[in-house]
């Protein structure tokens, strides 16, 4: 039997990124090994150029996650006017503006701009429940470390996108347990009454009827493009009463 921290996501929106494609920020129905880096990252204090300590950090980590209750999901519109003749200090400390646009259009001050469009899909009102451990457990940080930094991080945490706050408190305590399968079957049940999704790590437990799905969810933090396969099961818990 094995220690699981428990972190329980959930606010008004919550957004697990998927692939952006042009304009549309889209988003998946569980939060990615990479997005939970970077939030435990961002709890530790770690700064964005420390690309080893995020690495390391993913590496380590084995996780899953519940999803509790229904998810309703929603598209926010969103438009920015932008001048060609702006002007943005870079993390190179020199200034950037932007490159002439036949997109451009000329205002009645003389000035040319054009009107940025971009959708991004959020969750609204989701509750999820992840259980993770890190490996190996006795390498800093490590569990102990995590749950105090969620309980006072070096900085605002938020849940996918900085619009996200979470709601409550994050850090959700702990659960024994042989594997992170079953770390997400008997902690914090909310409501048995109804059926409940779930993502873990292959090798990580099985349930009946569930299936193997090869994730690309991991991030290179060093290049900051995200790569690599990781294979993951999914399969749904059902309400008590029911049978498969």
């Amino acid at each position: 039997m094995r220690r699981h921290l428990l972190m329980r996501l959930e606010g008004p929106l919550t957004a697990f990124g998927g692939e952006t494609i042009d304009n549309y920020g889209v988003i998946r129905d569980f939060p990615a090994l990479s997005m939970i880096t970077g939030l435990l990252a961002n709890a530790l204090g770690y700064r964005r150029e420390e690309c080893e300590l995020h690495d390391r950090l993913q590496a380590r980590l084995v996780m899953g996650a519940r999803l509790d209750g229904e998810s309703h999901r929603m598209r926010d519109y969103q438009t920015a006017q932008l001048f060609e003749k702006d002007q943005g200090w870079t993390t190179f400390g020199e200034p950037e503006g932007r490159a002439p646009s036949p997109s451009y259009s000329v205002q009645p001050d003389g000035r040319k701009s054009l009107t940025w469009q971009r959708y991004r899909d959020y969750h609204a009102s989701l509750s999820v429940l992840v259980a993770l451990r890190l490996e190996p457990a006795d390498e800093s940080p490590d569990l102990d470390d995590l749950a105090d930094a969620l309980d006072h991080p070096a900085r605002p945490l938020f849940i996918g996108r900085k619009s996200c706050l979470p709601s409550g408190r994050i850090f959700a305590g702990w659960q024994t347990a042989g594997n992170v399968l079953h770390a997400l079957q008997t902690a914090q049940v909310v409501d048995r009454g109804a059926s409940s999704r779930l993502q873990w790590p292959e090798g990580e437990g099985r349930l009946n009827g569930d299936r193997r799905i090869d994730l690309c969810d991991e991030r290179n933090w060093v290049s900051g493009v995200h790569g690599g396969w990781r294979p993951v099961r999914e399969g749904s818990l059902l309400p008590q009463g029911a049978h498969s």
